[in-house]
């Protein structure tokens, strides 16, 4: 089971974030079933203002979509809606539930790990993360309190230290998102590009192509397009 999940989360291009708050009064739900039509292999669902009961029933009912159409469910931060949903994995932030913890009492699951710099980076590599993602590499409205901005030239200089997966995040939309890709970016995560677009399927139509499309640039170079 979690070597089938890695694989499937190493042929992923776009990481659709969703949270209720940028759904633009649309349901959560409404804008997954149109990432998953336009193309996304991945999702993470992120609530943290919710009942437990509401996040759950929410979890739930992106489990069963994203079942049936086989895309990877990955839960923030809360590692027991992540296994009473059988979810694929799980995404926790520096100061969530501990890494390590984590895997103990959910071994099959996919562990991701949000940092900030190149310490933390290297550090959750060391503890055993599946991968890690960057950010924020441009301002970002989705964040609260004060983090600092890396900048696309982070994607760099960390990929090239951190030997394991990795996604990006942070402001990033269609407009600059060719800023990451070219620093050698493969796994991008959005919010707001994808859950307040006018057109959810068309927006994640386009990411998709445009992230594809420099993978398959990149294989071709190194030889194996």
């Amino acid at each position: 089971m979690k070597k089938d999940r890695k694989a499937a989360f190493e042929k992923v291009g776009l990481y659709p974030v969703i949270m209720e708050k940028f759904c633009r009064g649309r349901s959560p739900i409404e804008v997954l079933d149109g990432a998953i039509r336009g193309g996304a292999k991945i999702v993470q669902f992120r609530e943290k203002g919710l009942s437990d009961s509401r996040m759950l029933h929410l979890a739930m009912s992106f489990r069963e979509r994203t079942a049936k159409d086989g895309v990877l469910l990955v839960i923030n931060d809360r590692v027991d809606i992540a296994l009473a949903v059988e979810a694929d994995g799980v995404h926790l932030g520096q100061e969530d539930f501990p890494l390590a913890a984590a895997r103990k009492i959910a071994p099959d699951l996919l562990i991701g790990v949000s940092t900030h710099s190149l310490e933390e980076a290297l550090a959750a590599m060391e503890w055993g993360a599946d991968y890690i993602n960057v950010g924020p590499i441009f301002a970002t409205g989705t964040k609260e309190g004060f983090v600092r901005v890396l900048g696309p030239e982070a994607v760099t200089a960390i990929g090239a230290k951190v030997k394991m997966p990795f996604t990006v995040m942070g402001g990033i939309k269609e407009s600059n998102v060719g800023d990451v890709l070219r620093r050698g970016a493969r796994k991008v995560a959005v919010v707001t590009a994808v859950t307040e677009a006018g057109d959810v399927e068309k927006a994640t139509r386009s990411l998709v192509e445009k992230i594809a499309g420099w993978k398959g640039l990149t294989d071709e170079t190194h030889g194996n397009g």
